[in-house]
This record gives C-alpha cells, structure tokens and sequence, in this order.
C-alpha cells in the first residue's frame, strides 16, 4: 500500500460506499423478502463472476441446473458457474471471516464446494430391539443407547476435525496447474495484505484486500474468489451483518478498461464507485420485488386458507424463475396443477420457448 494514503482523492467515494451498503444492510434486516432477495442475488453474483473472466452463462440455465432440471448437457461454464454458487452459498452459510482464515483459504483452494473426499468415520449400528424378552430387551436397549451416543460422538468428531483441520490439499495435475506457481508464499502474501488494512475503514480494506488478490493471483483458476473473499471481510467488520455484498455483480457495471488500469488508486476509485453503484442497484431491486410482492398479493387476496397460491408468491419471489416441475416439487401439486396456479397468478413466462417454459417476477 502507498504511504501515506491519498485521503483527500479517497474520502468522498470511500464515505459514498459506506453509506450506500450501510442503507441496504439496513433496508434488508427487517425485509420480508430478505431470503428471496439474498438468493437472488447469489445466482446474478455467480453469472457475473464468470463474466468478469469473459464467460456467458445464462441464469435460467444455472437455476435450472442448480435444481436439477437441465435442458441440456451442462457446458463447462455453467459447472464453473455452479462451483461459484455454492461456494458464494458456503461462505454466506459459515462464521464470520471464516473464508480468509487458513482453515477457509485451505478448504477454497482445494474443493470449490467443500466436496473433498475424507476418511469416514464409521458409525455403529443401533441392533433392534424386540420388547418381548423382559431383563434381555433391556440389556438390547441399552446395547441400543450406547451404539446411537457413540454415533453421535463419531460424528461430532468428524464435524470438529473438517473445521478445524486445514488437512493435506491433494496433488493438483500439471496439465492443469502450474507446479511453480507458488500457491502458498503467494497466499501469505496476501493475507500479509490484509493484516496492514486491519486498522483501515472496512470498505478501504475490502477494497485493497481485492485488488492484492487480483494483481497476486494466489490460486490459479480462483480469480473469482477475490470478490467472495472481499465480502467475507465487509461481513466479519460488520458493514453487511445481513447479506453477503454480491461485488462480482457491482464490478460486473464498471466498464473493463476502468479497473484493468495500472494505477493503484484509479483501481481502488473504481471498485469503491462499483461498492456504490452495486449497492445502490441492490435497493432498487429490493423496491421493486417489494412491489411485486403487493401486486401479486393483491390477487390471491380473499382466496381460502388452502390455497396454494400465496405459496407460490414466495417461491417466485425467492427464485429469479421457476419452471412448472419445480413448482411442483416445492409445492406439492402436479406439474398441470402448477401451471394452472402460475396462469391465475398471471406470472410472465420468461424464456419465450413452447416447451420447459419458466416464468418469473422481473
């Protein structure tokens, strides 16, 4: 970092920032629709990861795929896509700062998702017990209650041993990873980093702590963590107790030449701009699902207690779309039923195909 720091070129953006992602924090930690918007949010965030890198993934087709329900063979970008998601859902899942600990950089770096095979802890099996045999069936039961506590310790221990135990990373093939890069002094490097921005405004921080990982490439194939790991930092300083900023898709509003500049400080403006710009965004679209929430809460009003409808509200409302298999699914009726339901809603069917239609609030 420059020393001393240009404050005087910070001060009014770095202010912006914070203020504008304070108000949304805020605005979402009494919002009905937090749930709904923060999912949301970790879909657009993950397509926009990829496309930082130059990759187009489609969200229908990553919340397709994330359900199960894929049109096609998944392309390698959806899967990478997919890997994004569910670490951007891992992270927002885990405590606070746990993805800048060695333990979380350890995890990240080696399994995208947190799928790395483990050595399994066996598990007794609890015998039956048949009550028919007086002192023997209490004995049984016993036997029982003492293999289900050992069950329950095993699995206790396993759970401890995955937090706690960064563990041995698995060989990486050549063909795929350069074998000198040096992983591990340029993570030290980086969280070296992040040690100096500890006594800095956390939007500041996030900010450096981004662009060191950017210009460090620590994991090949990880640039897209370096957004995550930012939120994470803005979490665990307490500026976004209640959604994980979604900076990826802040970023994703900047014109590329902007933040692929040379100069530290027009890339720190530039990120701190895209905070504002991000943010900002994100109120919009909570007013806006807000509104729809009404609107269509307005149809179904006076319907009967049974009705499957203001289900369905919420389930659109927590998903950018839903195709008919889905709505069944989640709500139990048949896939005719639910587009029967989505028909009285008067939902707008997305994807403008005769078939594995979706629709959805926009």
């Amino acid at each position: 970092m420059p020393e001393p720091l240009p404050w005087a070129a910070l001060a009014t953006p770095l202010v912006a920032a914070e203020d504008a992602l304070a108000r949304l924090d805020q605005q979402l930690a009494t919002s009905p629709i937090r749930h709904g918007w923060r999912t949301r949010t970790d879909f657009a965030d993950a397509c926009a990861s990829l496309a930082l890198q130059g990759d187009l993934v489609l969200l229908e087709d990553l919340v397709l795929h994330d359900a199960g329900r894929d049109r096609h063979a998944p392309s390698q970008e959806l899967t990478r896509a997919h890997a994004i998601l569910r670490t951007r859902r891992r992270i927002a899942a885990a405590e606070l700062g746990w993805a800048t600990s060695l333990t979380g950089l350890a995890a990240l770096s080696e399994d995208p998702d947190g799928a790395a095979d483990q050595d399994a802890i066996p598990v007794p099996v609890a015998p039956t017990v048949d009550a028919t045999n007086g002192e023997e069936d209490l004995d049984d039961v016993d036997d029982a209650f003492a293999a289900e506590l050992a069950g329950i310790d095993a699995l206790i221990a396993r759970s401890t041993r995955l937090l706690t135990d960064t563990g041995a990373m698995r060989e990486k093939s050549p063909l795929l990873y350069d074998p000198t890069w040096g992983e591990t002094d340029r993570l030290a490097a980086w969280r070296h980093v992040v040690a100096e921005t500890r006594t800095l405004p956390p939007v500041l921080a996030a900010t450096v702590a981004y662009d060191a990982w950017a210009a460090l490439e620590p994991l090949q194939h990880r640039a897209w963590l370096g957004p995550l790991l930012a939120a994470d930092l803005l979490r665990a300083c307490g500026k976004a107790r209640h959604h994980l900023p979604a900076l990826a898709s802040a970023l994703r509003r900047v014109p590329r030449d902007r933040w692929l500049v040379r100069d530290p400080l027009s890339r720190w403006l530039t990120f701190l701009g895209a905070v504002t710009t991000g943010a900002e965004h994100g109120m919009s679209d909570h007013d806006r699902l807000m509104l729809s929430r009404e609107v269509l809460q307005a149809k179904v009003k006076g319907r009967r207690g049974s009705s499957s409808l203001p289900r369905l509200i919420e389930l659109v409302l927590a998903r950018p779309l839903v195709s008919a298999t889905t709505i069944a699914d989640e709500l139990g009726v048949t896939p005719r039923a639910a587009q029967t339901l989505v028909a009285e809603l008067g939902l707008r069917e997305l994807t403008g195909r005769g078939r594995y239609r979706a629709w959805g609030v926009l």
